[in-house]
Order: structure tokens, then sequence, then C-alpha cells
């Protein structure tokens, strides 16, 4: 059967009252995480400074496996938007909701195994071990609340409420920051405090955004009676939610392991290098948290369309944002070459590490650039839950990544690491920009 169509139209005001909240919101991540990488650097000993960069990097893999909840979310409301199916989209909350909360208390049980195997896999140095050790324990604790806020994320997003998407995360980050200077600074807990700090605001946020919820349907009451046990467990709706699930996982273990792999890389060669590249890579989130605005304006936009059925604002909303992704990557290369140099300072007081991540700087420059097409193709295809196709061109570039930096790194050193990355940007917008026109006949139909 045909499917009805619901016509509407992009304009660049559409990309925009999303993407500019969504970017607001996405850069106090990574301020959350230079600002706890200053506070520590602070200290001056490139060991805790190590520590707390595999600490982050573990959780950025294991919530990385997770961020299913957030993308499946918003790429299913979204399209029941576009369907103009509310209870559709009330449905997909509640169930991703409840897989968060087993999910989320599972992980925190395993705590022991998982950092015995984080250790083993990124293999600490001597000097960073304990306090990569008491950064994952503490931290461990979030777990729930962030998967949690992955999933209120989505919906919101879905529903392009980005201004109270953009509310969740400052005050997640807000928190983290304030707490990480009081607790580390003032009361000298080190990198317990920046991990305690990260379970704070994760817990605060979560509240909030439940609380909101239940105000918006009305209560718990209201959201019980238009989620009945049957509707909730529709086989046809849990297969699709699982599937895409699967794929959204392998996808993410994929893109993880290449940056575990690189940080992991690092290490092996010494804890400047280890240090240095941690302190690049946190010039690299913030221009990837920028560019992620734009690609969850893609997802809403994208999955709106195809909920809709109507090619035409799909194909607009993609030409946009590929459009001022290219101006925004372009002025956040230009930054980062020309003022990165102070971020490093600011970040770290080591000579050594200082020294080496400016050697360094113009590969983390060039980041924004390389990377941008992929950001804004991932959110198309987030959007359009075209997951199988997300996942396949992730492990693709995963390969070839790897291949790359086998190959250059012995013979470049570091240099070698960092054009693999690069690689693995450009290689990753290649395959979605092929892929995504084969698919397209599939999505709408006439």
């Amino acid at each position: 059967m045909d499917r009805p169509q619901h016509p509407f139209t992009v304009g660049h005001r559409d990309v925009w009252a999303i993407a500019v909240p969504a970017s607001l919101a996405f850069i106090t991540e990574p301020l959350a995480g230079l600002i706890d990488t200053a506070v520590i650097g602070q200290l001056g000993d490139a060991g805790l400074l190590g520590g707390l960069a595999l600490g982050a990097v573990s959780f950025s893999v294991l919530f990385a496996l997770s961020f299913f909840l957030r993308f499946g979310t918003v790429g299913l409301v979204s399209q029941a938007v576009g369907a103009r199916d509310p209870d559709e989209g009330l449905l997909h909350l509640v169930r991703a909701l409840l897989v968060a909360v087993i999910l989320g208390v599972l992980l925190v049980a395993l705590s022991g195994p998982l950092h015995a195997f984080f250790s083993l896999v990124l293999a600490p140095p001597p000097a960073s071990r304990a306090a990569f050790t008491d950064y994952f324990l503490v931290r461990m604790w979030s777990t729930p609340f962030v998967l949690i806020n992955f999933v209120l994320l989505g919906w919101f997003y879905g529903r392009a409420r980005a201004l109270v998407g953009m509310a969740l995360q400052i005050i997640i980050n807000a928190i983290n920051i304030a707490l990480s200077i009081l607790l580390v600074l003032v009361l000298d807990w080190g990198v317990v405090g920046v991990a305690a700090a990260t379970v704070a605001g994760q817990v605060v946020a979560c509240l909030a955004g439940l609380w909101l919820v239940l105000r918006h349907y009305g209560g718990l009451g209201p959201i019980l009676d238009r989620t009945p046990l049957p509707a909730l467990l529709d086989a046809s709706a849990l297969v699709r939610m699982f599937s895409i699930s699967r794929d959204l996982i392998i996808r993410s273990a994929a893109l993880m392991s290449a940056f575990a792999y690189f940080s992991a890389q690092g290490a092996r060669m010494g804890e400047v290098e280890l240090a240095a590249n941690a302190v690049l890579l946190q010039l690299f989130s913030i221009s990837a948290f920028f560019l992620d605005g734009l690609a969850t304006a893609t997802e809403q936009l994208c999955g709106r369309a195809v909920g809709a059925n109507w090619r035409p604002a799909f194909e607009k909303a993609t030409r946009l944002s590929l459009l001022w992704g290219l101006a925004i990557a372009g002025a956040l290369s230009a930054v980062l070459m020309s003022m990165g140099w102070l971020a490093i300072d600011i970040m770290t007081t080591n000579p050594d590490v200082r020294e080496m991540a400016r050697v360094y700087l113009v590969m983390a420059a060039l980041t924004p650039l390389t990377g941008m097409p992929a950001f804004v193709y991932d959110g198309l295809m987030i959007g359009a839950t075209l997951n199988g196709t997300m996942r396949n061109g992730m492990v693709v570039s995963l390969l070839v990544y790897l291949a790359v930096a086998i190959i250059l790194q012995p013979i470049l050193g570091l240099w070698g690491l960092w054009i693999a990355l690069h690689v693995l940007l450009i290689g990753r917008a290649f395959y979605y920009a092929w892929a995504i026109r084969r698919e397209l006949p599939r999505l709408f139909t006439p």
C-alpha cells in the first residue's frame, strides 16, 4: 500500500532553529572535557592527565555502544512526527526508556570486569594506572542516568525541541564544570573529583528531563493509558527497534574502536605522546560537537521527511546542511590553526606536552574540514533509519583506517597515526554519499 504524503518545506531557518541550540548544547560537553583536562593539567602531572584521558576514552567507547538509545529514538520519533502519529512517538520513548534502565543497571553491576577489560586494551602507563582506576570506578555510577538522558535527548530532538535538549545538556555540563573546579582545585580530590562531578551532572539532568516528559503528557497516568502493554510489546515494532539498535551498536563500536586504537597507540609511544594526543583530541571534540549541531538538524528534518514521505524536503535538508557545514568547518579549521596553541597552553602546564601538541596541531586543525561530510551524512542516515548502511560504511572505513595506520605509523610516527584518522573521516563520507543515492527510491513512495 502506498504511504500518504505530508508535504512541507525546508529552509535555512529550519536548519538553524535546530542546529544552533544543538551546537550550543553539544559544545558544553567538550568544553567540560577541556575544563576537566585543564583542571588536572594544572597539577603538572602527566601521569594524572594520561589516566584521565584513558578513562575518558573508556567511557566514550562504552557510551558510544549505547548511542543507539539516542540515535534510534530521534530517527523513529522524527518519522512519527512526519507521519503525524503522536502515539507512536510516545511508544518509542517508553520502549527506549525501559531498555536504558535495564542496560544501565547491568553495566554498573559489571563495573569490575569492564575495568579489567579497558585496562588490558588501553594499557595505561605505570604512572597513569591509579588515576585511570579511580576515575573509572567512580564515573561508572553515572551510567544509568547517562543512558536515560540519551533517550530523552533523542525524544526532544526528534520532536524538534532543540531548546529543551540544549537546556538539559547545559545542566549536565555546567554542574560538571563547577564541581570539577571545586572538588579538584579547592578540595584536592584529583581525578575522583572530576568523575564525581560528572555523575552529579547526569543525575540532575535526568531528573529534570523526566519531569518535562511527565509535564508534557499530563503525568504518569496519561502516559500509561496511551502505552498499553500489547502496544509496547508489538512484535514488528520491537523487531524494528532491536534491528536498528544492533546496527547502531556495531557502527558505534567500529567508530570508537578507531579512537581507542588511536589513544592506545599514543600510550604505547610514551606518556608525553599520550598526553599530547589527549589535548589535541579535545580540540577535535570541540569541532565535532559544533558539527554535531548540523547533524542533529539533518536527523530531525530528514527523519521527518521520510515519515512524511516527502522527498523534496529530504533533499533540500541535505543540501542546506552540507552548505552550512562547509562554511562552519572552514571557520573552525582557521580558528584552530591560528589560536590552537592558546588552548594547548590552557589545558596543560607540562612543557614537553605543550611542545609536542604544537607540532601536531595542524593535523587536529584540519579535522573539521575532513570530518564535516561524514557528520552530515550520519545525521541523514540516523533520521532515515538507514542503520544497515551506516554500519557497513563504518566497518569498511575502520578496516581502511587500520590498514593505513599499520603501514604509516612505523614510518611516520604520530604523523602516520593522524593521517590515518583523516582517511577514516573522508572514507566514511565517500561511502555514505555513494550509498544514499541507491536508497532514495526505497525511502519514498510516489
